[in-house]
């Protein structure tokens, strides 16, 4: 099979697409033939081995054997299953995530719960969408923040992956929401559902005196006090990106503040469950929630399509085609 790989290190330039050995399925795992993939955050920061912590968990100083095709988020048809599998059959169309092997023509998933059944109405490439910056918000959002009708709530970064989805979320649980972005994009943060959204090279959110019950962080780069000065007395604030200084400290010092007031602080560490993917869909299918997709790129301009993102200027999701390229 085709698929994307690198052995070092470094820029998108590292990739390169090579013929490898398609996998086989092991007892408990499924076989995928991929349709579309999408591009996360996470994709480049394993590729380029940044922060540190990416090279703790895939590799010192070269990435494992596991890491050396990424991807996470996939959609496709089923190709085989293991002796355990009973949920899924071949030529099932499924969704889900796979830690790893999404940028290729077939990946095998170790874990049915992370896969979940494709509504025949809804595209390979919105399925692909969805996964991981969906659970992150809804697990933010729903879980950790436990969000309520009525409150107000702010999303920063609400034009990236994550953020597209948290804006609509959050306005399906019946929030009042505040979107945080560049200029460029207001316009279509406006019309995907935001209450209000402001322009970060304009107004700084954090000094303006309004107080939010949520801030949702995907990006940015505030100091954590600056966060709980916009907090609202008995508010949340929940971090999953932006800047490294931003997540390390509200990872190492979200539990001390939440203990010492009424303010709490936390990171979210999406975990893909077949429950919460089949949840989602049902928004998609309904409506409620639209997967943004900003950009597709074929599997051979894998590197093109990472390089986009890691740039900043995607509104919502990356996309990579993959069916056009199977045997």
């Amino acid at each position: 099979m085709k698929a994307i790989t690198y052995d070092s290190y470094g820029s998108p330039d590292v990739l390169k697409i090579e013929e490898v050995q398609r996998p086989t399925p092991k007892d408990d795992e499924v076989l995928v033939k991929i349709h579309a993939a999408s591009v996360n955050a996470s994709d480049w920061h394993t590729l380029r081995g940044t922060p540190f912590l990416f090279r703790l968990m895939n590799g010192l100083l070269k990435p494992k054997q596991k890491a050396k095709i990424l991807g996470d988020d996939m959609a496709g048809r089923v190709e085989a299953v293991g002796k355990n599998v009973k949920q899924f059959q071949p030529g099932d169309e499924v969704f889900g995530t796979c830690n790893f092997g999404a940028f290729a023509e077939y990946v095998c998933v170790p874990k049915t719960d992370w896969l979940a059944p494709k509504p025949d109405n809804i595209s390979f490439e919105m399925a692909a969408a969805t996964p991981i910056a969906a659970i992150t918000a809804l697990q933010g959002l729903g879980v950790q923040g436990q969000i309520q009708p009525g409150e107000k709530v702010l999303i920063n970064g609400a034009s990236g992956g994550v953020g597209t989805f948290a804006v609509q979320i959050a306005k399906s649980f019946g929030a009042e929401v505040t979107g945080v972005c560049s200029t460029k994009k207001m316009d279509k943060l406006s019309a995907l559902g935001a209450d209000r959204v402001i322009d970060y090279t304009q107004e700084d959110f954090t000094k303006s005196g309004h107080t939010y019950d949520l801030i949702f962080a995907t990006g940015g780069d505030h100091p954590l006090w600056d966060y709980m000065r916009a907090l609202s007395p008995t508010g949340q604030y929940i971090c999953v990106g932006g800047s490294s200084a931003q997540y390390f400290q509200a990872l190492l010092l979200g539990s001390l503040v939440s203990m010492l007031g009424r303010k709490k602080l936390g990171v979210v560490l999406p975990r893909p469950n077949q429950k919460d993917l089949i949840f989602l869909m049902k928004l998609v299918e309904t409506g409620k929630v639209i997967p943004v997709i900003d950009r597709s790129y074929p599997l051979h301009e894998t590197g093109a399509a990472i390089r986009h993102l890691e740039k900043g200027d995607a509104f919502g999701k990356v996309i990579i085609t993959v069916q056009q390229e199977n045997s």
